[in-house]
């Protein structure tokens, strides 16, 4: 199956909701067939962009762009762009079949080719059986692929999904993730996905882009925003990240009195060492460029414990996820143990 795919351009998009900035200068290319993921937490501006490229919004300044065409003020029925909501939005009166026909009916296709597709979108999203039920007699992740199978069975060049997955347990969540990925690699399709799950967003995205206070603060890939973030906020909101107040001379970083040489270049300015918990190791004795802390609780998870710690100087808090399986016998309320990690792994912000 193939369908058509879009490239986007947002140049410097600003959005007013009377004195109050929701949009702030945003500019970002989407290539055609990337899966693009919005994040951020609420009132962060994520939503807001969605709804200007699907057209639902207008903005305040800037232009939009696709296949390198002007769309800024194109209404939304002009773009073609698939949409799908976050209260699914499927027409309850109707079975099935009936709601995936539902656009290709609008667009007077013929009986046999809508027939032909509507069979086609239902085996895509795993409904085969299911054509005749209304939604009421369908379960909340299988009325999620109705509503996708509507979106793509025309073919739009892009499918702009507003957290699709927010009303779904977490069992389900996860299911409808690697239905999603099956299907975007099937279909080619540009996906534009808004979420505020962190996750999911690194589960499921070719890039992602994080935005605060309706500023686009990086985008890149999962891996890049999370190893590499742009700056605190991104390493904050994404995942857990331990913060340490740190000085910093010629390559070397003071965390009181403990020293770490840097292999990177520190940039000026700087006031703190950041380490995500997965990359810090636990010590039992003293060691060059480990940090001497106490554990003040610890949490058992099943699998993995979760240490709650304190550095000694700066009373700092650390947490770190160890195995349960491994932990050291050390590892317990008020006693003292080392963390250490590797100097490449440092972010400095």
């Amino acid at each position: 199956m193939t369908s058509t795919s879009a490239a986007i351009e947002a140049v410097s998009i600003g959005k007013d909701f009377g004195n109050f900035t929701a949009l702030d200068n945003v500019s970002m290319q989407i290539d055609a067939g990337e899966f693009v993921t919005f994040l951020g937490p609420s009132g962060s501006g994520k939503t807001t962009l969605l709804m200007i490229l699907a057209g639902f919004e207008a903005s305040t300044r800037g232009a939009l762009l696709v296949d390198g065409f002007d769309r800024t003020d194109s209404p939304a029925e002009a773009r073609g762009f698939g949409m799908v909501f976050q209260g699914y939005a499927l027409f309850p009166h109707m079975s099935v079949a009936d709601n995936i026909a539902f656009p290709l009916k609008v667009q007077k296709r013929p009986s046999a080719e809508i027939r032909a597709r509507v069979a086609e979108m239902i085996d895509l999203v795993g409904l085969s059986g299911h054509a005749h039920k209304k939604p009421s007699g369908l379960s909340g992740g299988q009325q999620q692929r109705v509503a996708l199978a509507r979106a793509l069975a025309y073919e739009p060049p892009v499918l702009l999904l507003d957290e699709p997955f927010s009303a779904l347990d977490k069992n389900l969540r996860g299911q409808m993730q690697d239905e999603m990925r099956r299907i975007h690699a099937q279909m080619g399709t540009t996906f534009v996905f808004v979420t505020h799950d962190q996750s999911e967003a690194l589960a499921l995205s070719s890039r992602i882009a994080i935005f605060d206070h309706g500023t686009l603060q990086q985008i890149a890939t999962p891996s890049n925003v999370y190893e590499r973030p742009a700056n605190r906020f991104v390493a904050e909101f994404l995942g857990d990240i331990n913060v340490f107040p740190a000085r910093f001379d010629a390559g070397t970083a003071h965390l009181d009195a403990t020293r770490i040489d840097l292999p990177m270049p520190i940039p000026t300015g700087a006031t703190h060492l950041a380490v995500r918990p997965e990359n810090m190791t636990l010590l039992a004795a003293e060691a060059p460029g480990a940090l001497p802390c106490r554990v003040v609780d610890r949490v058992y998870m099943g699998a993995t414990s979760r240490l709650h710690l304190q550095a000694l100087a700066s009373q700092t808090s650390i947490v770190l996820d160890h195995p349960t399986a491994s932990l050291p016998a050390i590892a317990e309320p008020g006693r003292e143990i080392w963390v250490h990690w590797a100097p490449s792994v440092s972010l400095i912000f």
